[in-house]
């Protein structure tokens, strides 16, 4: 079976989710700056130009990270990737997604999720979203979107620090764009 595209462009009615690349820096700074992005994120401190370079250059060095753009001003609005794709369980991640406050709570989320699910179904059974547990926004736009919450906790480092996350899915059976 061939390698599965981990970086097409996907394209919705508001949205353009497209390969990461090194010369989206400028434009996904400037979009990741906002302090309040990162208050519930387990990494609070993403807005500063050192840790964000850290995450934006992780995201390039994956091979399976987006810029999110507004299809009517082209401006970068915000980033995902998937990771961790796992063949024989029929399962990969979304996840390291970050949206500009002007588009918190309305459709743009529920798109680009859609935009990516609808894609990642191509090759995998299930869809797993990690949350720090303390991120209750993206908790209930988790359930929004269909998640449910698998039982217990995992745990993922950051700058050496294990973090505690809950963990929601999606099955393709379960999914209804």
């Amino acid at each position: 079976m061939p390698k599965p595209d981990f970086q097409p462009t996907l394209t919705g009615e508001t949205t353009i989710v497209r390969p990461l690349q090194a010369q989206d820096w400028p434009g996904m700074f400037h979009a990741a700056s906002d302090p309040l992005i990162w208050e519930l994120h387990p990494v609070r401190d993403r807005y500063t130009k050192p840790v964000f370079r850290e995450f934006f250059d992780g995201g390039l060095a994956s091979g399976m990270a987006f810029a999110i753009l507004h299809r009517g001003t082209n401006t970068i609005i915000g980033s995902s990737r998937y990771h961790g794709h796992d063949p024989q369980a029929g399962e990969i991640e979304i996840g390291w997604t970050f949206l500009v406050r002007e588009h918190w709570g309305g459709t743009t989320n529920r798109e680009v999720k859609r935009l990516m699910l609808d894609h990642a179904f191509a090759f995998a059974e299930t869809v797993v979203f990690w949350v720090g547990t303390e991120n209750w926004r993206s908790r209930r736009a988790m359930e929004k979107i269909g998640g449910r919450r698998r039982d217990g906790l995992c745990w993922r480092a950051y700058g050496g620090v294990d973090t505690p996350h809950v963990v929601f899915e999606i099955t393709r059976s379960g999914f209804s764009p």
